[in-house]
């Protein structure tokens, strides 16, 4: 059973993976693994916007079921930011190492207690008709230290300490992150429905 994930993030990718790990034969593709699609543009105010609009052309575009996620990090003391713009924080190609370094210096000079930020996910899916599916949100809280921690992970985990443990994302084992995250929680609220959809309406497009 294929379904395409909405991103060439093989980090994501990876994560989704081990968290989809109980769905029998459910077997998770990301773009990079087909023939070149089109770009999404994501254009919406809010993650779950975006990943709607990418689950539904990316399902048209591949033929294949597809789960998109939008995700990103809200710190308070940036009144949210950057928010849906966290992938392009610095620019549309923007690396990870650039987010990082910009975030720091937005913060300079904020103490640490003012520094409370979360991590929010928002997953949904969509078939090849274009008729979009259920969709899920997990969150996590933490704050933003001063200087990355930590070699595991992607994004802006190296500056996200979970602070009950008193260690960034980067830090944390795969088990750890994945009990935690926002993309945890909402990928374990996704399971039930993706698990239902599979058993309705899988045999359509070619994945029961």
């Amino acid at each position: 059973m294929r379904l395409l994930v909405a991103t060439r993030n093989r980090g994501k990718l990876a994560e989704l993976t081990a968290l989809f790990a109980d769905i029998p034969e459910l077997r998770l593709l990301c773009l990079a693994d087909l023939a070149p699609l089109p770009e999404v543009v994501e254009d919406g105010e809010t993650f779950l916007a975006n990943a709607q609009k990418k689950a539904r052309e990316m399902a048209i575009a591949s033929g294949l079921p597809t789960l998109a996620d939008d995700s990103g990090l809200m710190v308070d003391a940036l009144d949210g930011a950057p928010g849906v713009y966290s992938a392009r924080f610095t620019g549309e190609h923007a690396t990870d190492a650039e987010n990082n370094a910009e975030l720091l210096r937005r913060l300079a000079g904020v103490p640490l207690e003012s520094r409370a930020a979360r991590f929010r996910c928002v997953l949904a899916l969509a078939t090849p008709d274009g008729a979009v599916g259920p969709h899920t949100r997990g969150e996590c809280e933490g704050r933003i230290v001063f200087e990355p921690r930590g070699d595991a992970g992607f994004g802006y985990d190296p500056l996200f300490e979970v602070v009950s443990l008193g260690r960034t994302m980067a830090q944390l084992t795969s088990a750890e992150k994945h009990a935690l995250s926002h993309r945890g929680a909402a990928a374990r609220a996704m399971c039930e429905p993706l698990v239902d959809w599979l058993a309705r309406d899988g045999a359509s497009y070619g994945v029961g």
